[in-house]
């Protein structure tokens, strides 16, 4: 009982690719010994033929078993010296019969001879041929050899050499169709482990984004308020500095939600809060935000991503810029957030690591991110897919 349940725990264990292989090799095996059980038998009369028999078969089993791409737990040591051993075997028996159909008189065993010997190229065919590098030319080889040494006359040698290379090259194509349909369903098994490794690649550069966006607004704001708090406390302004200092404790627990909503899977982000936290972050750092148009003007499919586009401009604004005006277009065709005080060209588009994030989040919702220089200031320009092509477009 315990050995079903280890042989039923080991089958479930296996993967897809590996029951098929496992199949495979076992319809080989189990045709190649069905084969050599009814040759055996029918030569029964003549003793050394069925023993001939039955130990090709067994080398037969024994060559399919050493192939890597069949074999399911053969180690790598075993598979190496067992096929050239059932080669070996099966060309001493093929040996061995052709000295018997040219050297001994007797009819029984010439007939024998011949018969167990064709069974042998056969077997070779199958098992050994279909493996090596020149299979074609070593089956030609392999089938004129047999024609000459068990035909009794050149009509039925040429015969011979026909039908081994026929039925054997059909062996051939079988078992390299066979090794094809294995590579495909292994190549099928490794794309979905690809597959699924990118997927949890693609998950945890979109959650690595996320946070970027929540803990990069948060902490600037966080920073420029405590800096204005500081300020305030050197300028003797205690109450506004304890009120800028409960805003940073009001930034420090909404990011807490923040994070743990987006660590929950549930977190949404709203346009027209995304605009008001902007205005709110953009005043307190020094810089005074117009907004043109509002967020009704944005199509409905890119609000999420035009709200995270107004975070991450904002925070970039704030990191990256001493801007002292900035201004937020919103419409129907796109959107632009220009301010002044930007650093120079490489600056702008090295530091800003989080424009690539949003540029990526947005080709996926159907946008376009363009950014620029001109002068002190930097423009961030996004255009909807099938939208007109002027941000402010109405």
């Amino acid at each position: 009982m315990n050995k079903v349940i280890a042989v039923s725990s080991w089958w479930h264990g296996l993967t897809g690719p590996e029951k098929f292989r496992l199949y495979t090799q076992l319809t080989l095996q189990g045709a190649i010994a069905a084969v050599a059980v009814i040759a055996a038998v029918t030569a029964v009369s003549t003793p050394w033929a069925a023993v001939t028999i039955a130990v090709s078969g067994i080398a037969a089993v024994m060559a399919i078993q050493a192939q890597h791409d069949l074999a399911t737990w053969s180690p790598r040591a075993f598979q190496r010296w067992m096929f050239p051993v059932a080669t070996g075997v099966l060309i001493v028996s093929w040996t061995l019969c052709a000295i018997v159909a040219n050297r001994i008189p007797t009819e029984t065993d010439v007939d024998a001879a011949r018969a167990t010997g064709t069974y042998a190229a056969l077997l070779a065919s199958l098992s050994v041929v279909s493996f090596t590098r020149r299979k074609w030319w070593i089956l030609i080889v392999i089938s004129i050899a047999t024609g000459l040494v068990f035909g009794s006359t050149p009509a039925s040698g040429l015969q011979l050499t026909a039908v081994i290379f026929f039925v054997g090259g059909f062996m051939v194509i079988t078992t390299l169709a066979t090794l094809w349909g294995l590579r495909i369903v292994d190549e099928l098994e490794r794309t979905r482990t690809v597959e699924a490794r990118l997927r949890v690649a693609e998950e945890r550069l979109r959650f690595s984004r996320d946070l970027h966006d929540v803990v990069g607004r948060s902490f600037s704001a966080i920073a420029v308020k405590s800096e204005l708090a500081a300020t305030l406390v050197r300028a003797s302004a205690a109450d506004r500095a304890a009120t800028e200092m409960d805003e940073v404790k009001a930034l420090a627990v909404e990011s807490m939600d923040q994070m743990r909503e987006l660590v929950r899977g549930y977190r949404g982000i709203d346009l027209e809060g995304e605009v008001a936290g902007a205005r709110s972050l953009l005043k307190a750092a020094g810089c005074d935000l117009a907004v043109e148009g509002d967020a009704s003007k944005v199509p409905g499919p890119f609000h999420e991503v035009a709200a995270w586009a107004v975070r991450e401009g904002t925070t970039n604004i704030v990191k990256h810029s001493a801007a002292t005006a900035a201004t937020l277009t919103l419409g129907s065709g796109g959107m632009s957030l220009r301010n002044n005080g930007a650093p120079d060209a490489s600056l702008a588009t090295d530091e800003r690591s989080g424009l690539k994030g949003l540029a990526e989040r947005l080709s996926a919702a159907g946008a376009r991110l363009d950014t620029a220089v001109t002068g002190d200031g930097f423009i961030l320009e996004i255009l909807w897919e099938n939208h007109d092509s002027s941000p402010t477009g109405r």
